[in-house]
């Protein structure tokens, strides 16, 4: 998995559990690409304080992720979501209101994740 979409990830499940600070300088550094330097600057802290924090949050978001399995959970719940959306398609025997209220719920579904 791509790293930045990984960090990403794992920040969008889990970046509530770091403080306010962390969170700050890890979604610079991770969604507005601001690089040690630039952090440091904004931050008045050393550019490697700033990679110490990152690495940090790094360890402690994959953490959760090991002990929580929750963006693991998601993917596959998309997935068999997506797979049922296909069976529907393919399905001949339902008729036209069955198929728009399995699609209605899956769409709910879907919205919920």
């Amino acid at each position: 998995m791509d790293k930045l979409f990984e960090r990403g990830q794992l920040f969008d499940f889990y970046g509530e559990l770091l403080t306010d600070h962390q969170q700050k300088i890890y979604s610079d550094a991770v969604f507005n690409d601001l690089s040690l330097s630039e952090l440091s600057e904004e931050q008045g802290i050393s550019r490697q304080g700033i990679h110490d924090l990152i690495k940090r949050c790094d360890k402690q978001l994959s953490f959760y992720e090991e002990k929580l399995h929750l963006i693991e959970k998601f993917l596959k719940i998309k997935k068999d979501a997506l797979r049922i959306d296909e069976i529907i398609d393919s399905n001949n025997n339902l008729d036209e209101n069955e198929r728009k209220e399995i699609k209605l719920i899956l769409n709910q579904i879907m919205e919920s994740l």
